[in-house]
């Protein structure tokens, strides 16, 4: 029997598929990389009986990335990265999605890939042919191997429908987003490189850790910092308005709109205002009355429900197509990433609207349009991607709380006002005349509420009741007023009217669009205000202000407007790939060489607004090289900054800094640090220049004096670790020497914190070890406050063995199946029957114990 090896997305989906495809009949096993399942079933496919066997990815199975040595800010020109090698890296490394799922392909006939129908399925697609290629029966090449599913939604008909017409991945699209992903690499990371260098360097109340550039970002920030200047720019104009009432034969007040609202002339609308006051009243000259209609909407896309999410849910539209795709994968809606605003004239409306027949909620008006009959959705426009979004299963608000309930109900309001009649009005306007000048009423009657009935929000204001009156009616003026008003400038943006902006002039797809403007509230460009308006902070503003002073193509939408263009050629297969990626990267190139050589016109914008490093901050610890006392910046990031040697060390953030004992770091000569995250928190001491610079290949940058592997040192893994850790595979048990009277033993890996030694004098660890891997520990009480047994000031033993120090450890559990050192039997209480095999593997010396716990 052959064997069908099918791929989803996510893991949820590939549950849902697996369920439909077996009729509920697959089982099910968890992966070896612990976030994957698999499901397995028996059927037929290509008219034969086949074992299917369906797993997922996690999104995209690699990225790219450059290669290691260019990936280290200090040591490499970022002019480099327009040039330097790349290559393609595990997206997720601790799932191993690559070597899982070769391990689930072996000895499988056929791959049929489920991935998302749009350009980043396609892509991820190609990704699993790569991972698995070497593992199935048959050469992955033989056109009979590889197949496509597409459908739209997780319903058992689409689903169904797309096994039994499969096809093939599309290349080109594949490649258009592998364009995509390497050109905003070597761009952003080049721009973003050079600027954070530059201004962290200089200034130190920044707001931002990362000063970063992207080709979508900056155009989508332009936008919010252009109207930040329309507001900061504006002027206000002085006008006035003529404010007349009258009273009409059924004693109602109805206010009156002059034909000329604005009057930008004091002296004429004075003078205006005296002639009327002085008119008893007003002749009624006409009255017309017309049909209005108000249209349904067209079917609903991924921009019209984000923009309907941020102005009238408000839900930002990054969360909202989270909430989106998780209602999709459950099954309640087709996929929310559709540009297509049009349905096929053979999609089945029918079908859909019995679905919601018999809905508390919607039953009502899902009723009357299948009775009255279902009016199609107007037209918009068909990209040929997916259907629109489509409600797909009945829900209620049991089922879904919070905002997956709120995005829920309005698609199905959408689905269905986009199916039911306009709503219609009569609109009658009635004309009044004094003194050669004409006021007006306009009164609106609804015949018919049509799809405003769904669509609450949408009404026509309700029965404004124009005044009982005929032509030739003398109406009293009841009150005559002279307004006094200015113009008022515009808003800011709303997180809605961007994501206008930015579909106008292509900056972004559905698909990045909520990301985009995600990373400008992340990166602390804007802030969002009441109603979701975006408000550019002092940064994002400079940011804009400078790129405009230096090249303002990096800020204008045009440019990266005309990159997508190049890369849907490539989509479509009418441009070559390495073209577009060679252009568009030189022409990046030669802009950031312009950028870097005219950077002192941003720069300048900075002085002004950010204060230089040497006038920051507060005295904390010495310099290593020059011994001078360096200054703390207490601002995003945390960092210390040497002005005499004009050097800059980050920090670990979130937390508390302070001196560590004014002892140095037997490396470079800087004094050491602790950082805390709180009284019940970690901390650990570090040294500022190797946190930034590690010594040791094994350390990796931002890593503290625990992580450290000096031979003498007493804050290092030699002379504090104790144990492996009982929680993690890698981390080690260590004494955290700066957090007495309230000694800890923490993991330097991971969160494990267990108080020991509660007002202990002296805690230290002993070079011997105990018999069950593990090292001795020194503690020492003073008399009156010793918790140690028999009233003992001191004892050296195992705080695992010993019950008088293990009785003053809170969590006592701490056994680990291997060793974290090999000294006297290895550090790390373990299991006592190791076997020779494991034995054998055992590093002989500490050294390269160490160096394999890093690796």
């Amino acid at each position: 029997m052959r064997v069908v090896f099918m791929v989803a997305e996510k893991p949820s989906l590939a549950a849902s598929l697996a369920n439909i495809l077996s009729n509920g009949q697959s089982t099910s096993r968890r992966g070896a990389n612990g976030a994957c399942s698999i499901h397995e079933w028996k059927g037929v496919l290509f008219n034969q009986c086949v074992q299917f066997r369906m797993t997922s990815v996690c999104g995209h199975v690699l990225t790219i990335d450059f290669h290691a040595k260019f990936n280290n800010w200090d040591k490499v020109d970022p002019l480099e990265l327009f040039s330097c090698p790349t290559e393609r890296k595990e997206a997720t490394p601790k799932l191993r999605i690559s070597s899982f799922l070769a391990q689930e392909a072996r000895g499988c006939d056929y791959l049929v890939l489920w991935l998302d129908c749009d350009k980043e399925g396609e892509n991820i697609c190609f990704e699993v042919i790569e991972a698995v290629k070497k593992s199935l029966k048959r050469s992955i090449y033989l056109d009979d191997v590889v197949w496509r599913a597409r459908f739209s939604s997780i319903t058992e008909k689409d689903v169904k429908a797309a096994l039994y017409n499969l096809g093939k991945p599309n290349r080109n699209e594949a490649l258009s987003v592998d364009a995509r992903q390497e050109l905003d690499l070597r761009i952003g990371c080049a721009f973003t490189r050079f600027q954070t260098k530059f201004f962290h360097r200089k200034y130190g109340n920044l707001d931002s850790s990362l000063i970063s550039f992207g080709p979508c970002q900056t155009p989508t920030l332009g936008f919010c910092v252009e109207r930040h200047d329309q507001i900061q720019t504006f002027k206000p104009e002085p006008y006035w308005v003529l404010q007349v009432t009258v009273l009409t034969s059924d004693k109602r007040e109805i206010s009156l709109t002059y034909q000329n609202p604005r009057i930008f002339e004091k002296e004429a609308a004075k003078a205006l205002f005296q002639r009327i006051k002085s008119t008893p009243s007003l002749k009624v000259t006409n009255i017309t009355s017309k049909e209005k209609s108000k249209g349904r909407p067209i079917a609903l896309n991924t921009v019209e429900l984000m923009r309907a999410a941020s102005a009238g849910l408000g839900i930002g539209p990054h969360h909202a197509m989270s909430v989106a795709e998780k209602l999709y994968t459950q099954g309640y809606i087709s996929y929310p990433r559709t540009e297509t605003s049009r349905y096929s004239e053979n999609f089945d409306l029918h079908e859909v609207l019995q679905i919601f027949k018999f809905s508390v909620e919607y039953g009502q008006y899902a009723s009357q349009i299948l009775t009255e009959g279902v009016n199609r959705p107007k037209k918009g426009h068909d990209v040929g991607d997916h259907p629109p979004i489509t409600p797909m299963k009945l829900a209620s608000n049991v089922e879904l709380d919070g905002d997956s309930w709120k995005i829920y109900d309005y698609i199905v309001r959408h689905f269905l006002a986009s199916l039911a009649r306009d709503c219609k009005y009569i609109s009658t306007t009635t004309t009044f005349v004094a003194e050669s000048e004409t006021f007006t009423f306009v009164g609106d009657i609804v015949v018919d509420p049509g799809y405003t009935a769904i669509m609450t929000w949408q009404s026509v204001a309700k029965n404004k009741i124009s005044p009982n009156c005929n032509i030739g009616d003398v109406v009293p003026i009841h009150n005559v007023s002279l307004g006094d008003f200015k113009t008022t400038p515009p808003d800011y943006l709303t997180e809605s009217e961007l994501i206008s902006l930015m579909e106008k002039h292509g900056i972004g797809t559905d698909a990045s669009i909520p990301v985009h403007i995600n990373n400008i509230s992340q990166r602390n460009y804007v802030t969002v205000g009441s109603g979701r308006r975006l408000i550019p902070t002092n940064l994002g503003i400079i940011l804009v202000h400078g790129y405009q002073k230096i090249d303002k193509e990096l800020v204008e939408p045009t440019t990266r407007s005309k990159m997508e263009s190049q890369l849907n050629l490539i989509a479509r297969g009418e441009a070559d790939f390495e073209k577009v990626l060679g252009d568009v990267i030189k022409l990046f190139q030669k802009k950031y060489q312009f950028f870097t050589k005219n950077i002192e016109d941003m720069d300048s914008l900075f002085e002004v607004s950010f204060t230089p490093l040497a006038e920051t901050g507060k005295a904390l610890s010495r310099c290593g090289k020059c011994r001078r006392y360096m200054k703390y910046i207490q601002a995003r990031p945390n960092r210390l900054h040497c002005s005499h040697c004009n050097e800059t060390y980050n920090l670990p953030q979130n937390g508390n800094i302070r001196i560590f004992k004014e002892l140095r770091c037997p490396v470079d000569d800087f004094e050491l640090l602790t950082w805390s995250s709180g009284s019940k928190g970690k901390s650990y001491p570090l040294c500022p220049h190797c946190f930034n610079n590690p010594p040791y290949s094994e350390m990796k940058k931002n890593s503290g004096c625990n992580m450290c592997i000096h031979p003498t040192c007493p804050q290092a893994i030699y002379s504090i670790g104790i144990a492996s850790c009982m929680n993690c595979d890698d981390g080690i048990l260590v004494l955290d020497p700066s957090s007495g009277p309230k000694w800890k033993v923490l993991c330097n890996r991971c969160d494990i914190i267990m108080p020991v030694f509660d007002d202990a004098q002296k805690v230290n660890v002993e070079k011997k070890a105990c018999k069950c891997g593990a090292q001795l520990i020194h503690v020492e009480y003073k008399e009156e406050k010793t918790k140690l047994p028999g009233d003992r000031v001191e004892m050296t033993e195992c705080m695992f063995c010993n019950h008088g120090l293990s009785s003053l450890v809170r969590q006592q559990h701490a056994v680990s199946s291997k060793p974290a050192f090999h000294h006297q039997g290895g550090r790390g209480p373990r299991n006592r029957k190791h076997s020779k095999k494991n034995k054998a593997k055992q590093p002989k010396d500490k050294m390269s114990q160490l160096a394999a716990y890093f690796v």
